[in-house]
């Protein structure tokens, strides 16, 4: 996963997953503008495993949290965003700098199917579980990226068990996925959710928490 090679910045004149506009506007009878990108909702997963009592994340490479790191230790490298070119990354830092841990999530790019039903596929194919949509209990939904995006992601929370795990996960190699299944031990989840050497989002530490809050009190003592 972190044998990453060859980097190279270039621009973005087209994507199939982002498209940049600029919102000119009155507010308060003030004239304003603010550029913001477009871009699909998702849904993510906080997945339990009742067999052995864990969570089960995804890690993976994620190039614009390495990017970020890149612009914090060489901020020469985004100094010409306005040219064709942009300097060579003759140094590049170590790829484990990009990765992080995440809720199995996926993004909302299929018509026909529910929020659901994308779900249930995102479990399967990211974790190797194979969920029911009578699986899944909805917690919320929240906005994301507020300043930039504004997209929508709806978070679900599903009890697995060993018995129901039908592969190793990973992710569709043939779309470049890339994904290692984490698993995190229930007792050691909030350490975990805190811990800031391990990079993660947010979507892990809300939902670790409302597992605790709203699970956790109900599960069998030992």
């Amino acid at each position: 996963m972190e044998a990453i090679e060859e980097l190279a910045v270039q621009p973005c004149t087209s994507s199939l997953y982002l498209r940049p506009f600029r919102l000119s506007y009155r507010q308060n009878g003030t004239k304003k503008f603010w550029d913001f990108m477009r871009t699909h909702d998702s849904v993510s997963i906080l997945i339990f495993n009742t067999s052995r009592q864990c969570f089960v994340v995804v890690k993976q490479f994620r190039p614009a949290v390495y990017m970020c790191e890149v612009e914090r230790h060489h901020p020469q490298v985004f100094q010409n965003q306005d040219k064709e070119s942009f300097p060579s990354l003759e140094n590049p830092l170590p790829a484990e700098v990009g990765v992080t841990y995440e809720l199995c999530a996926g993004i909302v790019d299929k018509p026909g199917l529910s929020l659901e039903e994308i779900a249930c596929e995102e479990v399967l194919e990211e974790c190797g579980y194979r969920v029911s949509i009578a699986d899944l209990r909805r917690i919320t939904s929240y906005r994301s990226g507020v300043g930039v995006t504004g997209s929508r992601q709806t978070l679900f929370y599903a009890e697995v068990n060993d018995q129901m795990r039908t592969s190793g996960g990973g992710g569709q190699p043939e779309e470049g996925e890339m994904i290692e299944v984490v698993e995190i031990p229930l007792g050691e989840s909030m350490k975990f959710a805190y811990d800031e050497t391990f990079p993660k989002t947010m979507g892990v530490i809300f939902s670790f928490m409302w597992f605790h809050s709203n699970i956790a009190p109900k599960l069998p003592k030992k």
